[in-house]
């Protein structure tokens, strides 16, 4: 597990390429700290199992169904990722329990000031973009960021200055494609809330989005 702070942004040294695979060599500092093979590290908000590592840089393995699922085929050697440590149990939480599993990808459609902020539109899939809602939690490249709005294509997401300098976001251009990981707990909470309608179709669930609302779980 994760918590979307991250802690240091990378680069990448050197790509290998398999035929539906990729391997990624990660230039880094804080992160080889304590480093140990088969620790896991989120590279763009994706758990990856080191597999190798030197005083300078870490390898990592990249399976075919994490290709598909995330922005790693359009990255190449000298790019910058955000990098974290998979969470201790003593560490404080401060953003949220990210799992590290890529659930698709968005497109920056714009990047405009906002006084000290910026605000980013990211367009996505209306599958994604349903299990998404006004102030709720969304990993964009594995950063922590709270959701200001959701549109019927796209979400917006505002960063403060402290974000963008320790981040790989604002060196995006528009067009550029994010992996996004909704909020683990809203995805299981849908997920029941569409099994309870299967199961019981004629009588309909007290468990809503108004429900949760009503009782402080959103």
């Amino acid at each position: 597990m994760f918590t979307g702070l991250i802690e240091e942004i990378g680069k990448i040294k050197h790509i290998s390429k398999g035929s539906r695979s990729f391997q990624f060599t990660i230039e880094a500092e804080k992160v080889l700290i304590d480093l140990k093979l088969g620790d896991s590290v989120a590279t763009n908000g994706a758990c990856l199992t080191v597999v190798s590592k030197n005083k300078s840089d870490f390898t990592v393995d990249i399976m075919a169904e994490t290709v598909k699922s995330t922005n790693f085929s359009a990255l190449k050697s000298g790019d910058r990722v955000n990098l974290e440590r998979a969470m201790r149990l003593n560490d404080r939480l401060g953003g949220h329990l990210v799992s590290g599993h890529i659930d698709g990808t968005g497109k920056i459609l714009s990047i405009n000031k906002d006084d000290i902020a910026f605000i980013i539109s990211i367009e996505t899939a209306k599958e994604l973009l349903n299990q998404m809602l006004n102030k709720g939690s969304v990993a964009i490249d594995g950063i922590s960021l709270t959701i200001i709005s959701v549109g019927e294509n796209n979400f917006k997401v505002s960063i403060i200055p402290h974000t963008a300098g320790e981040t790989t976001l604002l060196k995006k251009k528009i067009g550029d494609m994010v992996n996004l990981e909704t909020d683990l707990i809203g995805k299981y909470i849908l997920n029941f809330i569409k099994q309870n309608k299967n199961e019981n179709p004629a009588k309909p669930s007290r468990l809503n989005m108004d429900f949760l609302a009503e009782n402080g779980f959103i």
